[in-house]
């Protein structure tokens, strides 16, 4: 029997600007539509925590990064293209 990973994202916002409540959006169907009880979701919002985004090296809002499974990868933008989103991200088996 195969074990089913979990997902850990982290999503980087610019407070409630527009295309970081896209983003936010877009995620969340994605996730509930294909890995619901899967994944974790850490919000950070730049301009409550500054430094943060300095140290995690963030230049641009919306940034979103799949911690987990490895390899942890980084995708910036509204993530409008969910068939490019699940592909980037290893999920391109699953059906959209």
């Amino acid at each position: 029997m195969s074990r089913v990973p979990k997902f850990k994202f982290r999503l980087y916002v610019a407070g409630n600007t527009e295309n970081s409540l896209q983003a936010l959006s877009n995620l969340t169907a994605l996730c509930e539509k294909h890995l619901a009880n899967r994944y974790e979701l850490e919000l950070v919002d730049v301009f409550r925590d500054p430094g943060r985004a300095l140290t995690d090296r963030i230049f641009m809002t919306p940034t979103l990064v799949k911690l987990t499974p490895a390899p942890i990868q980084q995708i910036v933008g509204t993530l409008a293209q969910t068939s490019a989103l699940m592909q980037a991200f290893g999920l391109g088996n699953l059906a959209i």
